[in-house]
């Protein structure tokens, strides 16, 4: 088994086991995943990089993970092989020769 599909199977089990299932529903779990991003957001907020509480932080960073995680599992997608697809379509859209040391969108190359 994957590392990715592991760690799928412990956040199911751990929400199974607190009948959390009944809460998520891709709604909520993609409105939950846009909070915990905001959330994310104020650890950075008014601050340089180097004064951000890192652990904050990674706990953050987690409950993203879990939520898009779950978001994921909810419609059965294979998070390896969607992320793998975007990566071949921003090949596309940024390619190496045009990309490299841009920040400019795709549209702007």
């Amino acid at each position: 088994m994957s590392e990715i599909k592991n760690i799928t199977e412990k956040i199911r089990k751990f929400n199974e086991e607190r009948d959390w299932g009944q809460f998520h529903n891709p709604k909520d779990l993609a409105i939950a995943l846009n909070i915990e991003t905001s959330e994310l957001l104020d650890l950075f907020l008014w601050k340089r990089s180097e004064e951000v509480n890192t652990d904050k932080v990674k706990e953050e960073l987690a409950d993203i993970f879990m939520y898009a995680f779950n978001l994921a599992d909810k419609f059965g997608f294979d998070i390896t092989e969607i992320v793998e697809a975007k990566l071949r379509v921003n090949a596309e859209k940024y390619p190496v020769d045009k990309a490299k040391g841009s920040s400019k969108k795709y549209n702007d190359l």
